[in-house]
């Protein structure tokens, strides 16, 4: 069975409980996907409870250059010929027993998004979760110094309302499907709710974004009734906005193009071009760190 890989150390026992997703890779710019479970979990004092063992669900050995397979193998650290560390994949559930929460950080899967998905759903039903969220991001034409955007996709349309109230905006999209979609396209069959939200980044900003971290997690916080305080995770923001504003003074060239992103996100302008904007900053050499 699938859910043989599923490993539960502690079974939660929630009453209409909710879990929040987070997956690395594909959809985790500015590690808004994973930051932002790994700070609630930090916030909420989560207790580990579960995890998927990753046999079977990862490519390790991908053929190509060295730099493109150092992407997929196992992590480890050699200390005086002696095996000091050897990380395979990580997916593990966390739980807050008293704000009725689960949450799941992990690593999107390469094969058996099936068998996959049917370990976060069992594990799901298993804890009397009722409706789940992934958290994610993509990289958009949004400027670092404006609020960013946020996108849902919903299992059921019944659960569009509350959003709109929160100004969340609904997802216009074809293209290739990330795993939180194949969650989202099959989780009413489990008998359960799911949404997603996912932030629209600054594309020429690289490295953790806490300010759409922030954006996130206050939405989140009031979609979700969660109290969770916010004051540790506005100084980091603050502080990534005050160092961005610093190396911006170090390119000019860059100040007219956000100037330029300022008044179409002002005017909900939509047709800037992503293409064009990724093109430019590789033309000018630029990365924001």
């Amino acid at each position: 069975m699938a859910t043989d890989r599923l490993v539960i150390q502690s079974q939660p026992r929630l009453r209409d409980g909710q879990m929040i997703l987070a997956f690395s890779g594909w959809m985790d710019g500015g590690s808004v996907s994973t930051g932002t479970v790994e700070w609630l979990g930090k916030s909420l004092k989560a207790r580990p409870v579960a995890r998927i063992a990753p046999e079977g669900f990862y490519i390790y050995n991908f053929p190509g250059s060295m730099e493109i397979s150092a992407l997929f193998r196992p992590h480890t650290e050699i200390r005086d010929g002696l095996i000091a560390t050897y990380q395979p994949p990580e997916n593990t559930f966390l739980c807050s027993d008293q704000a009725r929460l689960v949450l799941f950080n992990g690593r999107e899967p390469n094969f058996n998004w099936h068998d996959f998905a049917d370990c976060i759903f069992a594990f799901a039903l298993q804890s009397g979760v009722t409706a789940l969220y992934f958290v994610g991001s993509f990289a958009g034409t949004v400027p670092h110094t404006r609020e960013p955007r946020l996108w849902s996709t919903v299992s059921d349309a019944r659960l569009k309302p509350q959003l709109e109230k929160l100004g969340v905006r609904f997802t216009q999209y074809a293209g290739p499907a990330s795993f939180s979609t194949h969650l989202l396209a099959h989780a009413a069959e489990r008998g359960l709710a799911m949404a997603s939200l996912v932030a629209e980044i600054p594309a020429y900003v690289q490295g953790m974004n806490p300010k759409s971290i922030e954006a996130v997690v206050r939405k989140l916080l009031a979609i979700t009734g969660l109290q969770v305080g916010l004051d540790e995770l506005r100084a980091l923001t603050t502080a990534w906005e005050e160092r961005i504003g610093e190396v911006l003074e170090t390119k000019p060239e860059l100040a007219g193009y956000i100037e330029k992103l300022e008044a179409d996100y002002d005017n909900e302008v939509f047709d800037t071009q992503m293409a064009d904007l990724k093109e430019w900053l590789q033309q000018q050499g630029i990365r924001l760190d």
